[in-house]
């Protein structure tokens, strides 16, 4: 595509079905990691990657060429065989994929590169979303968003270039299918980030942090809690989620 394309502008949009269950791994990659059949997936998903960095190298488009790397969730923590983890690990942060509103499910990294345009080296700790793909691309292809509706996503060039120091997502919104979960707030003149759950999935067993029971938690019905008032957690300080905040803990 980028070799019929590389004179004009041209979008590459790769969507891997690497560290995703079942975990297809070639036969050349099996073995290759110390962390299983999953560990396997990423070595190939990371040499995939690599293949496609270095045609682009080849053609002479890398500084001319946005690439974003991220994944549209956390770790799937259901998704195993006796003891082996099939859908990846979300480190100190809680729960994981399909879950609604917890950090586990949510919180991915996204890294970027273009040389020449973009330092190097640069970790930006404000929250994004993958709906800031869409007006970023818009902007870069010297285009506008539709002004008829209301456009979620937020143009991530500012950000990156570092002519802004916050994102421009003052409040997410964390759904489970149709229905609301959680909501963040990034709280800009303290730099603090606060969370409310709403509702939140019945773990099974209840300390396990996935629904095994289940194999996938509802966004609903009776695999569901309410929360009146809300599940509160200041991330700045908790990003895992341990701590719910009252009247009693938190004045403020």
């Amino acid at each position: 595509f980028y070799f019929r394309n590389k004179h004009r502008p041209f979008l590459l949009f790769v969507s891997l079905l690497h560290v995703h269950t079942p975990l297809v791994t070639t036969e050349k990659f099996q073995g290759r990691s110390r962390h299983g059949l999953y560990g396997d997936n990423v070595e190939e998903m990371d040499w995939m990657v690599g293949r496609l960095l270095d045609a682009i190298d080849k053609e002479g488009l890398k500084n001319a060429t946005f690439i974003y790397f991220a994944s549209d969730h956390g770790g799937s923590l259901e998704a195993h065989r006796g003891n082996a983890q099939f859908g990846g690990w979300n480190g100190i942060y809680k729960g994981g994929k399909g879950m609604g509103g917890w950090e586990g499910g949510i919180r991915v990294p996204g890294i970027v590169r273009w040389p020449g345009v973009l330092p190097a080296g640069t970790v930006i700790h404000e929250l994004t979303s993958l709906m800031d793909i869409f007006p970023t691309v818009v902007h870069l292809a010297g285009g506008a968003v539709p002004q008829d509706r209301v456009i979620d996503g937020r143009t991530l060039l500012p950000l990156l270039q570092g002519t802004v120091q916050h994102s421009g997502h003052e409040f997410m919104f964390h759904y489970c299918g149709a229905f609301l979960h959680a909501v963040r707030w990034h709280q800009k003149d303290s730099g603090t980030t606060w969370k409310a759950h709403y509702a939140t999935p019945v773990f099974q067993p209840e300390a396990s942090g996935a629904c095994f029971g289940r194999g996938i938690c509802p966004c609903f019905g009776d695999g569901v809690t309410h929360h009146d008032p809300p599940l509160l957690f200041d991330l700045s300080k908790d990003p895992s989620e341990a701590n719910p905040l009252s009247a009693d803990t938190e004045p403020l």
